[in-house]
C-alpha cells in the first residue's frame, strides 16, 4: 500500500525552495536593532556639544601658519594694532603696542629655535632672551597676548582641562563662532584667561575678549614667511614690566 505524503510536507518542501531561491538571488539587509532606526549610509557629523565645537576650531588653528593684525582695545586706553606671525618652521612674532611700562612702551614677543625673546621695539629696540624653546615670561614682563596664539590653544583643545565652555553672543564686530570658557567646578586656578573665544572653521581667531582686552581681526590671515626675524639684536638684560614705574616723590615743600 503506497502512502500518502501530507499537505504539511509539501508546503515545508515549497517554502524550503523558495528560501534557497532568494538567498541565491540576492543577500538580505542588515537587522535593525531595537535601539536603531534604518537609514542610508553612516555620514560622520560635526560635533554638537559646545567643547567639541571649539576644540575641532582649535585644532585647525595648532596648525595654521598665517600673518594677520588685530585691534586691541581696553577701556581707559586707546586702541592698538597688534601683528601676529606664526611662520612655516613654527616659529612666531607677537607685537604689542604699549604692552609694557602702563602702555607707554611698545613690545614684541617671540620664539624661535634660539629660545624665548622679549623685545621692546620703541626707542632702543633690543631683545632679552628668557629661556629655551616653551620657556614663559615672567608674570611682571607678560602682555598675555601672545598666549592666545601659542599655548593657550594647547590647553583649549585638552579634554582634561579645568575650564568648562559655553556658547556665547560675539563680540560687536566679531565673526566666527564664539565660546565662553571659565572655570569648571574643579579648577583652582584657570590654565587660561576667562573670556570669550572666537574663531571661524578655517580655526582663525576672529576675536577674543580677555583680561588684556578685547582683539579683533582687522586683516589676513595671510601667507607666512619661512621663519621670524627678531626686531632687534639680542642683548644682556631683562624684559621691561608691563605695569608703569611708580610715580617719582613729590618734592616737599619747604618749612616755613
Amino acid at each position: 500500500m503506497t502512502r500518502v505524503r501530507t499537505g504539511r510536507t509539501t508546503l515545508l518542501t515549497t517554502t524550503a525552495v523558495l528560501g534557497c531561491a532568494a538567498l541565491a538571488g540576492c543577500t538580505s539587509p542588515p537587522p535593525v536593532l531595537p535601539d536603531e532606526t534604518p537609514s542610508a549610509t553612516a555620514v560622520p557629523t560635526a560635533p554638537t556639544a559646545p567643547w567639541g565645537q571649539l576644540a575641532a576650531r582649535v585644532a585647525a588653528a595648532r596648525d595654521n601658519r598665517f600673518v594677520a593684525t588685530y585691534s586691541l582695545q581696553k577701556p581707559g586706553r586707546p586702541a592698538r594694532t597688534v601683528s601676529v606671525t606664526i611662520a612655516a618652521d613654527g616659529s612666531w612674532l607677537v607685537v604689542v603696542p604699549g604692552g609694557a611700562l602702563g602702555g607707554t612702551a611698545d613690545v614684541a614677543v617671540a620664539q624661535t629655535r634660539a629660545g624665548l625673546f622679549d623685545c621692546t621695539t620703541s626707542g632702543s629696540v633690543n631683545c632679552f632672551r628668557v629661556g629655551d624653546a616653551g620657556a614663559t615670561l615672567p608674570a611682571r614682563s607678560d602682555p598675555r597676548i601672545e598666549h592666545l596664539f601659542t599655548d593657550w590653544l594647547l590647553t583649549l583643545s585638552d579634554r582634561d582641562a579645568a575650564i568648562s565652555v559655553d556658547p556665547a553672543p560675539p563680540p560687536a564686530g566679531a565673526h566666527g563662532s564664539c565660546f565662553s570658557v571659565g572655570p569648571d567646578s574643579a579648577a583652582l586656578a584657570m590654565p587660561v584667561d576667562a573670556g570669550i573665544y572666537c574663531f571661524d572653521d578655517k580655526g582663525t581667531l576672529t576675536a577674543a575678549a580677555v583680561t588684556a582686552g578685547t582683539l579683533m581681526l582687522v586683516s589676513g590671515p595671510v601667507a607666512a614667511p619661512p621663519t621670524v626675524t627678531l626686531p632687534g639684536p639680542v642683548v644682556p638684560g631683562t624684559p621691561l614690566a608691563t605695569a608703569a614705574p611708580p610715580a617719582s616723590p613729590s618734592p616737599t615743600a619747604s618749612a616755613h
